[in-house]
């Protein structure tokens, strides 16, 4: 991974530049999208992030070349294999609370990316609609985690699952570059 598509990396430039929220929260929101069925090469994301994190300004050059560098690394690892995703999230390193305040902000961003393009959950499967509720459950915690062995765990845990729950949503709604191809005949 490029050492600008890290946590602290996206998050001071997206600062610098005025953006109000951080790394995680973005590539919350980046993931929600694609994996509530945006399409791959949808190049209408740019704008909608402008519309939801920068009060609907362009971004500038180096912004947007950062989060076009994150999108195409967020298609990659959706593509790649089930276990690719990495959550844009600080180091292990970091304050336990930090790198919790994180994961509910990239909760946060994948329910808003979600959102975007999913509406209608009745398709969806009882495993992505439990998924979604539990994501809406963690957005809400705001209990601060004592540094010891069991909260780290806990939140290992947590991470691991809204891992695999978005894994989940997209390989239920997410589309592959072959549904990104108008030629092919539906099957509907």
């Amino acid at each position: 991974m490029n050492n600008q598509l890290n946590y602290d990396g996206v998050t001071n430039l997206l600062s610098q530049h005025g953006v109000i929220v951080d790394g995680a929260e973005v590539h919350g929101i980046l993931s929600g999208m694609l994996c509530g069925g945006m399409s791959l090469t949808d190049r209408k994301w740019m704008h909608v992030l402008s519309d939801t994190i920068n009060q609907g300004e362009s971004f500038n050059q180096e912004t947007q070349q950062c989060l076009n560098d994150l999108f195409n690394l967020t298609c990659e690892q959706l593509l790649e294999s089930e276990y690719a995703l990495q959550l844009l999230l600080p180091d292990d390193k970091a304050p336990i609370n930090d790198r919790g305040a994180a994961i509910i902000n990239w909760v946060q961003g994948f329910m808003l990316g979600f959102g975007l393009y999913q509406q209608d959950l009745v398709p969806c499967s009882e495993e992505v609609r439990e998924a979604l509720e539990d994501f809406a459950n963690i957005a809400q915690m705001e209990e601060p985690m004592s540094a010891d062995e069991e909260s780290e765990r806990a939140l290992f845990e947590v991470m691991e699952y809204v891992k695999i729950s978005a894994l989940l949503c997209y390989s239920e709604l997410g589309k592959t570059l072959l549904d990104d191809h108008p030629e092919k005949p539906s099957l509907h």
